[in-house]
């Protein structure tokens, strides 16, 4: 096993482990990050991204080659979609996750595009 599909598992654990998370003993913490405009209640909110993230997980790790890329683009942009959340919880200077002090907050709004890198370059097609 190369250490592209070792980083593509990876992320797809780590998914795994954040749904899972949602629907069981993050599910307050994540609530800090829900902004107030979702028009959805805070907890169905956070019930129903960890189900996607649980699915996402799923697809990134299990995907057929042919649909890895595909596969790597729909999960940055869940990341990307999710974004709003960690800005929202630095805005309104929400803890949650350790994040405590605003430049706590503020360095994990760097967080997204690492890991909207990482859905891209470890489930990208290989050259030829």
């Amino acid at each position: 096993m190369n250490i592209k599909n070792i980083s593509r598992i990876a992320l797809g654990g780590m998914l795994v482990a954040a749904g899972i998370s949602h629907l069981t003993i993050a599910r307050k913490e994540f609530q800090a990050q829900v902004p107030e405009w979702v028009p959805l209640k805070k907890d169905d909110t956070v019930v129903y991204s960890g189900i996607a993230e649980i699915l996402l997980g799923t697809a990134v790790a299990v995907a057929p080659k042919k649909q890895r890329s595909l596969i790597g683009a729909v999960a940055a942009g869940f990341f990307a979609a999710v974004f709003p959340g960690n800005l929202a919880q630095y805005q309104n200077r929400k803890d949650g996750f350790g994040l405590d002090t605003d430049e706590r907050r503020f360095a994990r709004l760097f967080m997204q595009p690492l890991l909207m890198a990482w859905a891209i370059t470890s489930t990208k097609k290989d050259k030829i």
